[in-house]
């Protein structure tokens, strides 16, 4: 990952709202979440909640597929572990005790594999 895409990542996950709704899409898994009920579970109004997932998808956090008359929202699972991997590219200047618990989250997220990267749109 370069700079730029981890400041755009870290720039919109430093928003309180965004950062729910992510984590809310991370726990759901590859199924996603229709945008009425992220809405709904995190008691957003649709204009606010709009923007917020507009963002997030321009950071390349999220992606959306139309189901029916649905959006439907996932996590990148991809780009979370690619911002993972840049923010722990340098980590432990020699002591890799430090970084290994985060080193297991970041191979458990690496090996969920494409069940876990909805393709993107066209």
């Amino acid at each position: 990952m370069e700079s730029k895409a981890a400041v755009a990542s870290l720039s919109a996950l430093g928003h309180e709202g965004r950062l729910a709704i992510f984590r809310l899409l991370v726990q759901a898994g590859p199924a996603g979440v229709a945008a009425g009920e992220i809405a709904r579970r995190l008691d957003s109004l649709p204009n606010t909640l709009s923007a917020n997932l507009n963002v997030l998808s321009h950071a390349g956090l999220i992606v959306s597929r139309r189901a029916g008359r649905s959006i439907v929202y996932s996590a990148d699972f991809a780009a979370m572990s690619g911002l993972l991997g840049f923010l722990m590219e340098d980590c432990c200047a020699g002591a890799p005790e430090i970084c290994a618990p985060l080193g297991d989250i970041l191979a458990k997220a690496a090996d969920c594999g494409p069940a876990c990267s909805p393709s993107r749109p066209s």
